[in-house]
């Protein structure tokens, strides 16, 4: 009676496990409001620039490239202080793409590619000045920000067959993140 009670228990475990790796075999999921709800986390963030000005980056806005298999956000971005008259909008956009750092279970961004700043009220020699610290300022506000943590209970399931995350690919709807197995 007991080998029957193991070997049932044994078939339940296995079943799950196979339930897990099946839904894992279509990749893990993460939605763009997951991820935009990550980022509202960290914003507003404020940046100021040798004593000249603020700029307050607000929440980015996230967009799927999946042809490119990265993100794109735009940045709100309001600049003021004593170089400045008043407050002024603009924005940026960078584009980056996403790794996995096994040490927190994250998904992060990186290998960022910034565009140029853009602040219609601005004069061009000032909107130059701020181009000048624009790479720094995008490497703050996104390099490695993390854009989902998976938990511990989504992650069992792969440990015990000896899978973690791979590949993260790109959607129109968010990010399918592949199962690899681990190296020896």
């Amino acid at each position: 009676m007991q080998r029957r009670s193991l070997l049932i228990h044994a078939l339940g475990i296995w079943a799950t496990l196979g339930i897990t790796r099946g839904a894992w075999a279509a990749g893990y999921r993460v939605s763009t409001a997951q991820m935009q709800e990550a980022l509202g986390q960290r914003f507003p963030r404020r940046y100021p620039v040798q004593g000249l000005l603020t700029l307050d980056v607000n929440t980015p806005r996230l967009q799927m490239l999946p042809d490119e298999n990265r993100l794109r956000a735009e940045m709100p971005v309001e600049a003021a202080g004593p170089a400045l008259n008043r407050s002024h909008q603009g924005s940026f956009d960078v584009d980056f793409g996403l790794r996995y750092e096994a040490s927190d279970r994250t998904l992060r961004a990186h290998q960022l590619r910034l565009s140029r700043l853009k602040f219609p009220s601005l004069q061009p020699g000032v909107v130059a000045l701020l181009n000048t610290y624009a790479p720094a300022l995008a490497d703050e506000t996104l390099k490695e920000v993390v854009l989902h943590r998976l938990e511990p209970k989504d992650l069992a399931p792969l440990d015990a067959m000896g899978m973690q995350p791979g590949t993260i690919t790109v959607t129109p709807s968010g990010l399918v993140v592949a199962m690899v197995l681990k190296p020896l």
